[in-house]
């Protein structure tokens, strides 16, 4: 079955960009978003909603802690309804009518995506909270499934949710912001991913939103573990540790501090077909990179 998945990635690839010879391409195998919904995104569904029945208290995010209601307000859980089934994935609100998410979470390569339930205010993912179904999604004109460029969308509610304690609007970068690149500080990861790369970390996931703090690391050192993929619209944290985003974070918000105040500088993208706890970054679409885009959807 993984086989298969990383053929298809890999002859993607090369279909859609005849300068990668076969060689280059067997590398494109080591990153997650090309058939998401149908690889991960279901059956992270069915074990969170599983977990959630059961009230398990096992994490999420690899290496992370239990998030308190009101800790993370911008997040949003994302279920993705398509063809095969449900799919999880993460987003943040960005304005009251508005949720930025990965596009691979919308259409993956493989799979488009009916309609997404948008969940906010809640750590749990299939039950509390506000939650609002819409099937009014635009990606970003340019997403290239197969190798991961441009991956973000936003999410057009059909009307302004209420903003409270537990649901409200992060910043987005701006001024000199929008020329750092973040490396070398502490940021946090937020989602409703997989708990381990173990059997028993897939089934065990919790009830609850997770959270991690991860370094930002400088593209060039990303570039050593995904030399075709990263670009420099994309961000990355090192995954030391065994501390990373997991399959079901897709899409949500990847924020520093400043000033007590948080702001949005990545979006869930990829990270390595080997396991989230080997030790390999973690990409993220680089906000930064998009506010043109973003700010037009607004």
């Amino acid at each position: 079955m993984k086989f298969l998945a990383l053929a298809l990635l890999a002859l993607a690839a090369v279909g859609s960009a005849k300068y990668i010879n076969l060689e280059d391409a067997i590398d494109l195998e080591d990153i997650t978003a090309y058939g998401y919904l149908s690889k991960i995104g279901v059956a992270a569904a069915e074990r969170i909603r599983l977990a959630e029945e059961q009230e398990d208290t096992q994490s999420r995010i690899v290496g992370g802690s239990a998030s308190n209601l009101g800790q993370f307000p911008h997040q949003a859980g994302l279920l993705a309804q398509f063809s095969g089934g449900q799919g999880v994935c993460g987003g943040s609100l960005v304005r009251a009518n508005r949720v930025i998410t990965a596009a691979h979470c919308w259409f993956d390569g493989q799979n488009q995506a009916r309609s997404f339930t948008v969940v906010l205010g809640s750590t749990r993912l299939f039950s509390g909270g506000t939650r609002v179904s819409t099937s009014n999604v635009v990606m970003h004109g340019s997403w290239n499934p197969s190798l991961i460029r441009n991956d973000v969308a936003m999410i057009r509610l059909n009307s302004n949710v209420g903003l409270n304690n537990n649901i409200a609007v992060i910043a987005l970068p701006s001024g000199s912001q929008l020329n750092e690149n973040f490396a070398g500080e502490n940021a946090i990861a937020s989602g409703f991913g997989r708990t381990a790369d173990s059997s028993a970390g897939a089934i065990t996931t919790s009830q609850g939103l997770r959270h991690v703090t991860l370094p930002v690391i400088t593209n060039a050192v990303c570039r050593s573990s995904f030399p075709l993929i990263v670009t420099d619209s994309n961000i990355c944290v090192s995954g030391a540790g065994g501390r990373s985003t997991c399959n079901g974070d897709s899409g949500g918000p990847l924020t520093v501090n400043r000033s007590g105040r948080a702001i949005l500088i990545g979006i869930t993208s990829f990270g390595s077909a080997r396991g989230c706890q080997v030790g390999s970054p973690a990409a993220f679409a680089r906000v930064s990179s998009f506010i043109s885009w973003i700010n037009g959807q607004l």
